[in-house]
């Protein structure tokens, strides 16, 4: 539905409440909705009236729609349940039972069967979980403070909770609008014109034809409770409908309200202003033209193609897995989710004007300041990696007025660094004209890409965004312009219209939309398109002051911070489809000369630095959490910073330093404390003579010599490995500083040969000797393992969460539960007429872990994971399909290697081949994309492996792996790549070898050797790509460092074998835990293992040579 149409809706809605028609206004709210009634839904909830709660429900979401819609109709059945059997109303409890509850078993049954027992007690407060069960209306209480809190957490009620503010009779002040307007028309416009009908337009004329002088139009008394006068609209001309632009009308879709937040007055509208030629896109241009009044015809001839841009604009609802694990299982963050506890300082020698962390390497910081230098941090080892003072690089490029102002104050001060999304690029705004980028290739090495003359004066903000899939910078500064410029410089776009130098840029996109939203010191507030038709609003941020607009980490919610002249800062939330103030946010006392900077964390958090201290905000709530001084030292508006996975802050000191604050799990992560003082006479967070090693979150930092891609190709981090977004999902554990220590005696290889030396548990049910695993994956979740035998069926293991697994996340510290749904139904691929010895079992998850797609030498069936029913089959051999890999932008499509040698790219939704790859001489072993590269890159059992655009499809480059001498190419090649997206794993039974896809060349390989001699079955990198693990035909088992292949841990066949014969045919890695990883055996058997937590990972990085 347009907007203009949801709009009307809320009108309508207005105009029924007012009119007190109370159940066409509940009605209309679930059958459109738009707009959820707390309030009525808790009157609903108290008296007791559940099949009227579930049917208002049911205009929002569905049972199935996500976790915590499924959680809400629980909690519901439950409690409905649970007073049945308080009135000692067993029919009515079994009814309720089977036609309730018993939705919930397939997720559950554990749960299903616990309440099932509860028929049997004479009082169900006889269970202990049940024990302080009160009164029903105190149990109704309870259960709505739990209801409320599920739904504002539910995406899908996300822009539904909070009615728009409208002024009273709404609807009818537009009807007497639109009735003055007819009365213009009028060809003799009577004095006193007498509406009695609204069905067809308002004309008048007297008998002796004689023109009247036009007055307002009203309703009559009996019609209109208020009636209204208005100004003459002026114009006699008709509407005309405007070809809109689809891309301009999506942005302007939730800046359609913009007076409501912005402190703009409406005012009077000509028709004139609302006619256009065709093509034309009518647009606010002055604050005194609200975009509202785009034209009433809008929203009664929106195309198909409009709707469904505006249907984009909406977050996408994810679709998820729940499994209650208690009766009251509440899906929340907590206090300790907050990065409050002074890690560590670093002391930076100049005070700190800007920061920002790496988008990937979570412990990664680069920091600008006064003096014009930026430096890069390592916080887990508080290591200065590299600094680069300021310095022209070409002078002769700068303009004259440049050169002039350098030539009588030559200092220069950071007024802002910023990483690219990739990590590949670091761009740096100065306060004179220019803006810097640096390519990033290793943490000690930055090089010189790029140096602009940007704006005139100060360059204020820097930024990076992807117009038509090209990398750009965009940059603002006191010429009160905002720029768009190409990696080679050249200005693509410059947009003018802001009166005052331009403070903030904060460019983002709404599925293909792509805006840019600029704010200037004196509070105006503008947004672009990539086009030159001038700015698509104008309005004014509370406070009027110098602002800053960010998003959530999903994109899916604007906050904006900034400090009035007067020193009064504000923290706001927008209402995007509305262009309104949603939420203002208190806490703010002091005025104070200055700025507030904020920033938000994942999506749950925003922290502003204000009177010396951090303070904090749940995202929901507009009273402030909570606060801290980093035990003191900050200055009056600190700069902050949080990391990707909000686990670290980073606040700029007085003393020229930089505190980083950690919360519990980024405190683990890095195991921070004071590094050994060597030399006492040396800065506890400088160099000593001791190099301390980067973390392992830097993946080439570990060593100096460790990773040979050359500094012109691109290390490019992405969420995606394989097409899974494991490391997306990951907390990655860095390297502690006990490798620091440990690195200063001899290093010795480790070696694992007793069970005792490790963690280990064998999956339930899972031997079979005839029944190999050929196939091994984790879910995406991390809390089960699917495998997929050579007989063509699937299994799946998942861990419950209990007192001795808090997360219920795979681990080896307990036995997970063989998963089967209650009809007994097995996972079983078609295999009609397929010779299982010779079958190459394929297999792909989705990404939400709800589908797994496989195949056995016959159709890919795609499977539900709740019930593991067969949703469909295609594909019929012949040819066989042997690799399965999901687009990782694009569930739809799958690329399918073939045992003839050839790579299908099927689309699921249309069922159809897309493209057929051909160059390979024999079947695809392995398939991975590269978003970042556009890649698509495949290895086949011809020891060969091939790059392809996924662009065009074309074949880019082929490549054989380095054989040993004498050795025919053929045996299984594997691909995999590194989380940066650009250096690739490839495995064969003779080598491991690193590549630079990007180049498309090798970098260097590890061949079988000494005691790990015997050919390598499967290799696979660990979920941050620190670490590869080799599995071995002989058993055993290689840990790698993942930038050098050099061998840190051996694990020897007698930890986990009980007898020799068997061996691991497939190695999988747990998404979120670096150290920890499953094998699939020749004798069916499945196998987790982890290192002791007392040692915490395998083995130390062998030393550099």
């Amino acid at each position: 539905m347009s907007s203009l149409s949801r709009e009307l809706v809320f009108l309508i809605l207005q105009f029924l409440e007012e009119e007190k028609f109370k159940e066409a206004v509940h009605r209309l709210e679930q059958e459109s909705g738009f707009y959820f009634n707390v309030k009525y839904f808790e009157e609903k909830v108290h008296a007791g009236e559940w099949d009227e709660v579930e049917k208002y429900l049911s205009g929002y979401t569905k049972v199935d729609d996500n976790r915590y819609s499924m959680k809400i109709f629980f909690e519901i059945r439950k409690q409905k349940y649970l007073e049945a059997l308080d009135r000692q109303d067993k029919p009515k409890a079994v009814e309720i039972l089977v036609n309730d509850l018993k939705v919930f078993s397939t997720f559950n049954e554990d749960l299903y069967k616990e309440i099932t027992q509860l028929l049997t007690l004479s009082n169900f407060r006889e269970n202990e979980q049940l024990s302080k069960y009160g009164d029903t209306k105190t149990a109704r209480s309870i259960m709505l403070v739990e209801l409320k809190k599920l739904i504002e957490a539910n995406p899908l009620f996300r822009e539904k909770l909070v009615f728009p503010t409208l002024k009273s009779s709404r609807l009818r002040t537009l009807i007497n609008q639109s009735l003055n307007w007819q009365h213009q028309l009028c060809k003799n416009p009577r004095s006193n014109p007498d509406i009695k009908t609204l069905f067809i337009d308002h004309s008048c004329t007297t008998p002796n034809g004689t023109s009247i002088v036009p007055t307002p139009v009203n309703l009559s008394p009996t019609a209109v409770t208020k009636p209204a006068v208005y100004t003459s609209l002026g114009a006699h001309g008709p509407f005309q409908p405007t070809a809109t632009n689809a891309n301009a009308n999506a942005l302007a879709g939730w800046m359609t309200n913009a007076a409501a937040s912005s402190s703009v007055q409406a005012g009077v509208v000509s028709a004139s202003s609302l006619t256009g030629q065709p093509n034309q896109v009518s647009f606010l241009k002055r604050a005194a033209t609200p975009l509202a009044t785009l034209g009433i015809t809008e929203y009664q001839n929106q195309s198909p193609d409009h709707e469904q841009l505006m249907k984009r604009l909406r977050p996408a609802q994810p679709v998820e897995e729940v499994t209650y694990q208690s009766t009251r299982q509440q899906v929340s963050w907590s206090m300790e989710d907050l990065p409050r506890t002074v890690a560590c300082s670093m002391h930076q020698g100049s005070t700190v004007t800007t920061m920002d962390f790496h988008p990937s390497h979570q412990t990664l910081l680069l920091v600008g300041s006064i003096n014009g230098e930026i430096t890069l941090w390592e916080i887990g080892s508080r290591e200065k990696l590299t600094s680069k003072p300021f310095k022209i690089w070409d002078m002769s490029t700068c303009s004259l007025s440049f050169q002039s102002s350098f030539a009588k104050d030559g200092t220069m001060s950071v007024n802002r660094v910023k990483w690219s999304p990739d990590g590949n690029i670091i761009g740096v705004a100065f306060n004179k004209h220019l803006i810097q980028l640096y390519a990033y290739g290793t943490p000690h090495d930055l090089r010189q890409q790029l140096e602009i003359d940007a704006h005139v004066g100060g360059v204020n903000d820097v930024a990076f965004a992807h117009p038509n899939k090209q990398l750009c910078v965009v940059t603002c500064g006191d010429d009160k312009l905002v720029k768009v410029w190409d990696l080679t410089g050249r200005k693509l776009f410059n947009f003018e219209g802001h009166e005052a130098p331009v403070y903030s840029i904060c460019p983002h996109q709404k599925e293909n939309i792509q805006f840019i939203f600029s704010t200037a010191i004196d509070g105006k507030i503008k947004a672009w398109l990539y086009d030159n038709m001038g700015s698509r609003v104008d309005y004014s941020s509370p406070g009027h002051g110098c602002t800053t607009m960010l998003y959530s980490a999903d994109g899916s919610r604007l906050f904006s911070c900034g400090t009035s002249k007067e020193g009064e800062s504000f923290l706001v939330e927008w209402n995007e489809s509305e262009g309104a103030l949603k939420k203002t946010y208190t806490g703010f006392r002091k005025k104070s000369t200055g700025v507030a900077h904020f920033d938000t964390s994942q999506n749950h958090f925003l922290a502003v630095g204000e009177e010396n201290k951090i303070k904090f905000w749940d995202m929901n709530n507009v009273n402030i959490l909570t606060s801290t001084d980093a035990d003191g030292g900050l200055p009056t508006f600190p700069r902050l910073r949080f990391n990707k996975e909000g686990n670290f802050l980073a606040v700029a000191t007085t003393d020229n330093g930089i505190k980083i604050l950690a919360n519990a799990a980024g405190l683990r992560s890095v195991r921070v404390s004071e590094p050994p003082s060597f030399d006492a006479s040396k800065s506890s967070v400088e160099p000593t003579a001791i190099k301390i090693p980067s973390p392992s979150s830097i993946p080439n930092a570990s060593t100096p010599v460790s990773c040979k891609v050359e500094k012109s190709s691109p290390v490019r981090p992405s969420k995606f490995l394989n097409g899974v977004d494991s490391v997306g999902q990951s907390m990655e554990k860095q390297r502690s500083l006990d490798d620091v220590t440990e690195k200063v005696k001899p290093w010795k290889l480790t070696e694992i040969v007793d069970a005792a030396q490790c963690r280990l548990v064998t999956m339930p049910d899972s031997s079979d000797t005839s029944n190999k695993v050929a196939r091994l994956l984790y879910t995406n979740s991390g809390v089960g393992v699917v495998a997929l035998g050579s007989n063509g069926v699937q299994r799946l293991w998942k861990w419950a969460r209990n007192e001795q697994n808090p997360t219920g996340k795979a681990t080896a510290n307990a036995v997970p539960q063989h998963w089967q749904p209650n009809s007994g139904l097995l996972m079983t691929n078609d295999v009609t007429g397929v010779n299982l010895e010779e079958a190459v079992p394929c297999i792909a998850l989705s990404k939400n872990d709800s589908y797994v797609m496989s195949a056995s030498g016959g159709k890919i069936s795609l499977f539900n994971m709740m019930t593991f029913k067969v949703m469909t089959t295609f594909m019929p051999p012949p040819p066989a399909s042997t690799f399965l890999a999901f687009h990782p932008q694009d569930n739809n499509i799958i690329a399918i290697g073939m045992e003839d040698s050839t790579i299908h790219i099927y689309n699921v939704r249309v069922d159809e081949v897309k493209s057929k790859l051909r160059g390979h001489q024999k079947r695809i072993t392995g398939l991975a994309f590269s978003t970042h590269l556009k890649i698509l890159v495949s290895s086949a059992a011809d020891a060969h492996i091939c790059f392809w655009s996924i662009d065009s499809w074309e074949k880019r480059k082929m490549v054989q792996i380095q054989l040993p001498h004498g050795k025919p190419p053929t045996g299984d090649t594997r691909v995999q790549f590194h989380s940066d997206q650009t250096r690739l794993l490839v495995s064969h039974e003779t080598q491991l070898a690193l590549y630079d896809a990007y180049k498309m060349e090798h970098i260097r390989q590890w061949v079988p050797q000494e005691n790990l001699s015997a050919p390598i079955s499967y290799a696979s990198y660990s979920c941050n790509s620190q670490l590869v693990y080799a599995s071995f035909c002989n058993g055993n088992i290689g840990v790698f460092d993942a930038d050098s292949l050099k061998l840190r841990c051996r694990i020897s066949p007698s930890v986990y074998l009980p007898q020799s014969g068997p061996y691991p045919v497939v190695v999988a890695v747990h998404p979120q835990e670096q150290n920890q990883f499953a094998v699939g055996l020749t004798d069916g058997s499945v196998k987790v293992i982890e290192p002791l937590e007392s040692e915490g990972k395998w083995g130390v990085s062998p030393p550099d040579e």
